[in-house]
């Protein structure tokens, strides 16, 4: 059942959405050469708890960590480590969601570390384009599949893959509500658009022409390309207004 948001929870969405947004906006500076994706978790942890907030991963279906780094052909659910740093070239997907006064709110951006390679920046960029299009196509009255078709018929023109295995999701008291948000195009999802909806569009975009992951047997969460081709992802948390979409997610 997806759950059309009230008045008051709305408002404790913009609240948590805000706070999360603040949250990539403080570790920003922090993303950089030689730091470990665990220092990032802690001071993602920290920033978090200063506000009066938890952070939804740490021992979310037993994550160990509070936040997601996902590094080049990781495409998401990476795992913080003291072992892992970040060099020069590579890129990063760091996903946070906190939860304020019971509520979720949940973003994630692909960050640049030094000189990246041209073409893994334009998947970036192109990514985070790809998202904005969705939250463009979000019209009450419209359907859950026109996000989708945005999607795909811009992406479809650079010969990379969208992710299928994963996508958005209904997001509120609960982490992970109805609906699945498909980031391609399904004909037969005729779900509607309502005003109080709130979801996340997160499409997860890879260089290769494989949409297909492979999940770690090692830690049972880290995703990553089966071809090892670079993969770019961007997430913000949406409502949907009397006529479009309000970010809740951006400051």
């Amino acid at each position: 059942m997806i759950i059309i948001k009230n008045r008051h929870e709305i408002k404790k969405m913009r609240n948590s959405g805000k706070l999360a947004a603040q949250l990539l906006n403080y570790i920003e500076p922090f993303v950089k050469e030689g730091v470990s994706t665990q220092y990032l978790n802690d001071c993602c942890e920290t920033f978090t708890r200063k506000h009066g907030a938890k952070s939804a991963p740490l021992n979310y279906n037993g994550f160990p960590k509070s936040i997601c780094t996902s590094i080049n052909d990781v495409v998401c659910h990476g795992i913080p480590s003291e072992k892992e740093i970040l060099k020069d070239g590579d890129i990063v997907n760091i996903d946070v969601t906190v939860i304020l006064d019971g509520f979720h709110g949940d973003t994630s951006r692909t960050f640049l570390i030094g000189n990246v390679r041209t073409d893994v920046e334009n998947l970036v960029k192109r990514t985070e384009k790809a998202m904005y299009l969705g939250i463009n196509a979000v019209k009450p009255g419209g359907y859950f599949s026109d996000i989708g078709r945005v999607i795909e018929n811009y992406i479809s023109g650079f010969g990379y893959s969208i992710v299928k295995k994963y996508g958005g999701h209904g997001i509120g008291k609960r982490f992970h509500e109805e609906p699945f948000v498909a980031h391609y195009f399904t004909p037969e999802n005729k779900i509607k658009l309502k005003k109080g909806m709130i979801f996340t569009i997160e499409p997860m975009i890879n260089m290769g022409k494989s949409d297909a992951v492979n999940v770690s047997i090692i830690d049972g969460w880290t995703a990553r390309t089966v071809d090892g081709s670079p993969s770019a992802q961007f997430e913000h948390t949406v409502l949907v207004t009397s006529d479009g979409a309000e970010i809740l997610t951006k400051i």
